[in-house]
This record gives C-alpha cells, structure tokens and sequence, in this order.
C-alpha cells in the first residue's frame, strides 16, 4: 500500500514533479482517484456540482464536514485538503479557528483551503501557528462571484496583476504550504510561481505552475458546459445519457429484466 503523502512531500515538490490535484465529494470517487493524484480536493464547488446551487457561497460548513469525511475515510495515499465554505472563517481568526478545528477532528482530512490574499493574511497566520495546515487561494475567487462582477478571469490590467502578485506573496509569507492560483492571466501565474517559495496549483493559469488541479465533473466530461480552460479527459456525460436511454427502452418494452437478472425458486 502507498504510503499516504504528507504536508512536507508537498511542499517539496516546488520545482519538481507537478502536482496532480482533482476535486472529490465522495467516497466511491476517491477511492477511485486516490491511487493516481496527489491531492483531493473537497471542494465547495460541491454546491453546484452536487446541489445544483448557482453559486458556492450557499454551501455549510456541516455539508463540507459530511463530504470531507466521506472521502477522507476512502483515501489511502493522497492529501485530502477540505474548502472552508463562505462565512465560516472571515469573520475573526478565533472563529476560523473553530471552524477549521472542527473540519479537522470531524474529518480526518490533512488540511483546509481558504480564499483570499492580504485580507487573508492575519488569519493564515493564527491557523498556522495553532498547528492547522493551510492552502491558500487568490485570482479568481468564487466565493467573490458578486463583489468580482462574475466568473471573469483576473489580472485585466497592471492594477489586477499587482493586486494578485501582493495576495500571493502575503498568503505565502503567512504560512501556507500550497497556493492555487485560479483564473488569472498566464504571465502572471508564472510570475507568481517563480517568486513565492511554495508549490502553486493552478486551475485556468498557467502550465508553468507547480500543479495542475481541475473539478472532477468537468473533468470527467460531466458538466454540460465547463469552463474554456479545461480538457475533457472522457465523455462520461454521452455515456450515462446512452446508457440511461438504453435502460428506460429495454424496461419499458420487457426486454429487462430477463430470468438471468431474477432469483430463482429455491428447491425444497
């Protein structure tokens, strides 16, 4: 068996072997990931992916706990990192700290994900001095969908680019072990991966980071219309839609089931 990776094994990777990190909402999909990733992902986007919400920012902290022990108890070898949903840390550090702690002990998982940079940063700090391993997140943040003016990529301008340069360097300096860098311009993804001194994964940034991680249903080829930056690696939502298909035409005209399918009588 593989020997689970560790906050350490992570960060030694700045510079190395890329990091592959994919998002994971249950246990039968991590133990199907697990042996092949790096890095599960509990993410809010488990609001939308799973619940059908428009946005992550109606997801709990209860519902990121049920998740996160679900794929935590299937893991073997990948780091499972836990979102820490809207509303749940920005209020005060003792209060993130509760919340993370809680995440932690209810799931098994190894480390939390916040969104956010310079404002982010006292709180980092408090988590990481109390023994919680945070990953960091700046460019797009979702949790900031309305205050951004929508899913739009960052760094438009000299005045974004900057803005992102400070989150990353301040988030990194306040003690996280991993960074994503989530839709931004690709100059300056490499330009952040290249100046901080931990490992970045992006998700629509740039190859030169030193991860890659992508929502599994986008992935996987689900979701009916996914972001422009990603690469389908199967057509998973052609296949369920045929087999479907096929199921409800052989039940509705007898073709299923057969007596194959059927228990048979017991002999006395």
């Amino acid at each position: 068996m593989a020997k689970r990776l560790t906050i350490p094994d992570i960060t030694a990777r700045k510079g190395g072997t890329p990091l592959a990190a994919l998002t994971c909402y249950s246990a039968p999909m991590a133990r199907l990931l697990d042996p092949h990733v790096d890095i599960l992902l509990v993410g809010d986007s488990l609001g939308m992916v799973i619940y059908g919400m428009e946005s992550t920012l109606g997801v709990s902290l209860d519902m990121m706990i049920r998740h996160g022990a679900a794929v935590a108890s299937a893991a073997k070898q990948a780091l499972v990192v836990v979102d820490m949903p809207f509303g749940s840390y920005q209020a005060s550090v003792e209060e993130a700290f509760r919340a993370c702690a809680r995440v932690m002990a209810e799931t098994g998982a190894q480390a939390v994900k916040l969104e956010g940079g310079r404002d982010m940063a006292e709180t980092i700090r408090f988590l990481t001095r109390r023994g919680i391993p945070v990953m960091g997140h700046v460019g797009l943040m979702p949790q900031r969908v309305h205050a951004l003016g929508g899913y739009r990529y960052q760094g438009r301008d000299d005045k974004e680019s900057a803005l992102i340069m400070e989150d990353a360097q301040a988030v990194a300096e306040a003690g996280t072990f991993s960074l994503v860098i989530e839709g931004v311009r690709e100059d300056i993804a490499r330009q952040v991966t290249a100046q901080i001194a931990i490992p970045t994964i992006g998700i629509g940034a740039s190859p030169a980071c030193d991860g890659q991680v992508l929502v599994i249903d986008d992935m996987l080829g689900i979701t009916d219309r996914p972001p422009g930056f990603v690469k389908p690696y199967a057509r998973l939502g052609e296949a369920i839609t045929q087999a479907a298909q096929n199921y409800a035409g052989e039940v509705r005209s007898r073709a299923f089931p057969t007596l194959e399918y059927c228990y048979p009588l017991k002999k006395p």
